[in-house]
Parts: C-alpha cells; sequence; structure tokens
C-alpha cells in the first residue's frame, strides 16, 4: 500500500541530475554562447558608462576633499572616498582592453580623466585658500604621494569584488567595494592639485605619477579578473591593449620607486646644527683672579719672633675678546606661491614651508647647489632649521655676499 502524494517522488538518479545541472551554473558565471555574450557585454557597458549623477559625485567628492586638506580632517578626508562616484570608467577601461572595442576604450579614458579633473581642481583651490589661514607654515602633504603595498592590495580588491560582482549581476553596482577603488586614486589627486599651487614646486608630479601607476594597476587587475572569470580577449585587438596595458604598468613601475608610504602629516626632520662660516668679534667682559701665595711667618732661633706679612690676593678684572657670531635676520618674500620650501640640504628632500612675511635667521654663507641656486641656512623663531633659496629672501640686517 502506498501513500498519496501530489507529486512524484524524485529517483536517485533524478537527484544526482539536478546536482550536477546545479554545479554546471554555478560554475558558468558568464554567457557560453555568441548572442549571450553580446548581450551581456552590452548590458556591463551600459552599467560601465556614467550619467549625470557621475560627476555631481565628482563635485561632492572634490568639495569635501578639499575641505579635508584646509581643516586637516582625516575624517572628512573618508567622507570625501565616501561620495566618489562609481568609478565605472576605469572598470571600462579592463572592459575594453579584453572585448578590443577603441571606441569603448577612448570613451572609458575620457572618463576617467574628467573625474581626474574635478579632484586634482578642488585640491588646487584648497593650495590656493591656504596661504589665508592664520599658519606659520604651508604644510607638505604627503600621503598618498608616495607608494605602499597595502594601497596596491586594497585597490587590487575592490577592482577584483567589483569586477565579480558585475559580472554576476550586471544590473546591479558594486558601490562597497568601489570605496576602495576611490581610495587609492582620489586622495593622491587631491594632495597632487594642493601642492601645485600651495609651492609652484615639482612636489606635485609624485601625487600625479602614484595616480597613473595605480590606474595602470587596477586596469590589470580588472583584465586578469575577466580572464580567470572566463572572458579571455577574443580577437588580436584585444591581445594588443591588454599587452599595451601591461607595458604601461612595468614602465610606470620600474620608473618609479616603490616605498612604504606615510601618514597625512607635515614632515619635519631636524636638520643638523652648523656654526657660521665668518663671525664677527663682539667684546666679553670675564673675571680672572690672580693669587698670590697667603703670608708666611719666618721664626728665627732667638727668642724674639719677626713675622714678615705678605698682603691678601685681590681680584683683578680683565677683558677677554671672544668671537661670536652677528646673527643676520631675512623676511621671506616669494614671489610666486606665498611662501617658500624648506630643505634637508642644498636640492634636497622638503621638510616644511614658510609663508611669506616670516623672519628667518641665515646661520650659514651662501652655497651653489648642483642646479646653480644660491642656497643658505636659516632658522626659524622655533629653532627648526634648514635649506632655502637666497633669492627668496630679503636680509633685514646688512651681511656680506647679499
Amino acid at each position: 500500500m502506498s501513500l498519496p502524494t501530489s507529486e512524484p517522488l524524485p529517483s536517485e538518479n533524478d537527484t544526482n541530475l539536478a546536482a550536477a545541472r546545479r554545479r554546471r551554473l554555478h560554475r558558468a558565471l558568464l554567457p557560453q554562447s555568441d548572442d549571450e555574450r553580446t548581450a551581456w557585454l552590452e548590458a556591463l557597458a551600459r552599467q560601465l558608462t556614467p550619467s549625470y549623477d557621475y560627476f555631481i559625485a565628482c563635485l561632492l567628492s572634490g568639495v569635501t576633499l578639499a575641505i579635508a586638506l584646509l581643516l586637516f580632517s582625516d575624517a572628512l578626508l573618508v567622507l570625501g572616498v565616501l561620495f566618489a562616484p562609481f568609478l565605472g570608467p576605469v572598470l571600462g577601461i579592463s572592459l575594453a582592453a579584453i572585448t578590443g572595442s577603441g571606441r569603448y576604450l577612448l570613451k572609458s579614458i575620457l572618463n576617467t580623466l574628467a573625474a581626474a579633473l574635478f579632484i586634482f581642481g578642488f585640491g588646487a583651490l584648497a593650495g590656493a585658500l591656504m596661504p589665508l589661514l592664520p599658519l606659520n607654515r604651508v604644510p607638505v602633504f604627503t600621503s598618498w604621494t608616495t607608494y605602499a603595498w597595502p594601497n596596491f592590495l586594497v585597490l587590487a580588491v575592490g577592482v577584483g569584488l567589483s569586477v565579480y560582482m558585475l559580472v554576476r549581476s550586471p544590473r546591479q553596482r558594486p558601490l562597497v567595494a568601489n570605496v576602495a577603488i576611490a581610495y587609492g586614486l582620489f586622495p593622491p589627486l587631491t594632495a597632487a592639485g594642493f601642492n601645485l599651487v600651495a609651492y609652484n614646486d615639482s612636489v606635485w608630479i609624485a601625487g600625479i605619477t602614484v595616480v597613473g601607476v595605480h590606474v595602470a594597476w587596477a586596469v590589470l587587475v580588472g583584465i586578469i579578473t575577466l580572464i580567470i572569470l572566463g572572458q579571455p580577449p577574443k580577437n588580436l585587438t584585444g591581445f594588443l591593449l591588454t599587452a599595451l596595458t601591461l607595458g604601461i604598468l612595468a614602465a610606470a613601475i620600474m620608473t618609479s620607486r616603490i616605498s612604504q608610504g606615510s601618514a597625512l602629516a607635515v614632515v619635519q626632520t631636524p636638520a643638523p646644527i652648523m656654526q657660521p662660516a665668518n663671525p664677527s668679534p663682539t667684546l666679553t667682559v670675564t673675571l680672572t683672579r690672580t693669587t698670590t701665595p697667603e703670608p708666611v711667618v719666618i721664626q728665627s732661633s732667638t727668642a724674639t719672633l719677626t713675622p714678615t706679612i705678605t698682603f691678601a690676593p685681590t681680584g683683578t678684572p680683565t677683558q677677554t675678546i671672544t668671537p661670536q657670531p652677528t646673527p643676520i635676520w631675512a623676511r621671506v618674500e616669494a614671489p610666486t606661491g606665498g611662501g617658500a620650501l624648506l630643505r634637508d640640504e642644498p636640492d634636497g628632500k622638503i621638510i616644511s614651508s614658510i609663508l611669506n612675511g616670516n623672519m628667518l635667521e641665515v646661520i650659514s654663507d651662501p652655497v651653489r647647489g648642483n642646479s646653480g641656486t644660491i642656497w643658505v641656512k636659516v632658522r626659524t623663531e622655533n629653532g627648526f632649521e634648514g635649506w632655502i633659496v637666497q633669492s627668496l629672501l630679503a636680509t633685514a640686517t646688512p651681511a656680506p655676499g647679499w
């Protein structure tokens, strides 16, 4: 006798067949036929193509990052990264390299450059506004303008997760993983724009170089992820674009110095103290005491004692000339940038900056650098020392050679 059922019970063979079908469907993340692949690529390309909200988010993120630099706020820097738009054009470069679409590649590159100009411009605006703040020195923002392996790792995780989630569901944007991509691109751009305007020096190029290497790295990770998921280049153009991306990344890394990054701060390295080369003499009065023996009593063999008394010594002040340097004071008067850079040695590393109008003590003779620039060593009012270009100073006291 059998119990009535509303549907037939599956056999053992049917159960195994269903499990095998589920495994095949799980492995097939991407469409296999040409028509399905074409439709999938079109849907993915539309998702990676930005709309007007892309530029609005760039505006909001750039403003927040600029305010973060002006207020020295790490929290606002994080908020600016969170406001970043979905950086689909960066992933679109990887997709264009795989598909071999030159038109879509150009479109993705232009959209990426548009976002970069927004962020770079607001960083430059922050650099222009910084001299208006009541600061003794304009800080040198070196955060994210040097290479750090953790940043490469975070960027790779963000790109890999974004590509994987888009492959599984092209209609949904992976906004959480996008934060890791924006973290590797937007802060270096903001710091580069700030350093360009605030210092008018080549220090801003470091930020641009970091961004270029990060973009190349993100594109490479996107290409590798697509290949792992079963979408290698299908034509000669795809292979050429992929090889070109690998060549650009290799060249960027070979010409750049990969080192550990530092936190967002003003780098201040105390410089060694050097004595002035030509001190001028000044008069210093010192007291020198001349001593004579104590009184001596001479006794004779007779009963009568005749003492001989010598008076006690007296202090005799004398004057000794001790050479002491005459301080030379100068005022910072840079024609551009609102201040001058302070370096650890002539033509050396930037350690700080001084705003126009600040008084400095010159503690060395002028020294000619490698590029022919004349440098002098100075000391700030709070004792900080470094080298500065002589032509950016106006002496407040007469000094030879000025």
